[in-house]
């Protein structure tokens, strides 16, 4: 193992927020562990992602079964086949539980077409009708579907009233300057510390830091140095770090924008 793979994760003054990862992937102990060890390198609070028909219940159980674990409600566009009449119902009703702070993962994906594209665009448009209802913020995946993840968003454009973020932003510097300008966030992960991201630095470089969320996307999209192992909440520090380092600002600094920013998107009355 190189001497970079060895190195331990930094610490800061100001709490993180870890806007955006996958718990329910993990066993009993294995959560645990990672809850353990997230809190002690200063991750505050976690949100764990809904994806699929199937999780919508377990992320809500493991948020109300940890004092700092928010959840979502949402159908990622893979699943979009298995969107129905019934699962919206799931997804709205779940949006009333008090540890819910978001509807997704929605959105589009191109890149993989795991579902109809048709199915995509509707359970999408759908689910955006139910954040705008609910007033609840979007956490939205986008991927080699730009046009029309910006034609749907379009048709929502002043609708949603809580806002919310383009996750995982990977897609084209045109697209950022469209969700920017409609008020979104736009989420960084460790795919920023890749060396085959310089494309990714130039959004995050573009982005406004009062338009910034950091998140891990765990467990996966592992950060330099520890790609190649499973991801986890507590390696968002390195998310920071790079981040920082592109916008040019004290990490500190960085942290304190970033954690206002997600306060104010997901937990309102806390910011």
């Amino acid at each position: 193992m190189s001497k970079k793979a060895k190195r331990n994760i930094p610490t800061f003054s100001t709490p993180l927020i870890e806007t955006h990862c996958h718990l329910d992937y993990l066993d009993g102990d294995e959560l645990e562990t990672v809850l353990a060890r997230s809190r002690e390198v200063g991750i505050e609070r976690i949100i764990t992602i809904a994806v699929s028909p199937g999780n919508l219940a377990t992320v809500r159980a493991i948020a109300a079964g940890q004092p700092d674990v928010w959840a979502t409600q949402g159908i990622h566009p893979h699943e979009a086949n298995d969107f129905n009449e019934d699962v919206a119902a799931v997804i709205r009703a779940g949006a009333a539980d008090e540890k819910v702070v978001a509807i997704g993962e929605i959105g589009l994906d191109y890149y993989y077409d795991h579902a109809d594209r048709a199915k995509q665009r509707d359970a999408f448009e759908q689910q955006l009708q139910i954040a705008a209802d609910v007033a609840l913020p979007v956490v939205i995946h986008t991927r080699e579907a730009d046009d029309d993840t910006r034609a749907l968003l379009a048709n929502f454009s002043g609708k949603l009233p809580a806002g919310g973020v383009i996750h995982s932003f990977t897609s084209s510097l045109a697209l950022a300057q469209f969700c920017l300008n409609e008020g979104f966030l736009l989420g960084f992960n460790g795919i920023a510390t890749f060396n085959n991201a310089a494309n990714v630095r130039e959004i995050i470089a573009h982005t406004p830091v009062q338009q910034l969320l950091l998140e891990t996307d765990a467990p996966y999209l592992t950060p330099v140095p520890y790609r190649g192992r499973p991801n986890a909440p507590f390696y968002l520090p390195f998310v920071a770090e790079k981040v920082a380092e592109v916008k040019e600002l004290p990490v500190e600094e960085l942290l304190q924008i970033t954690r206002e920013n997600s306060l104010r998107l997901f937990f309102p009355e806390a910011a």
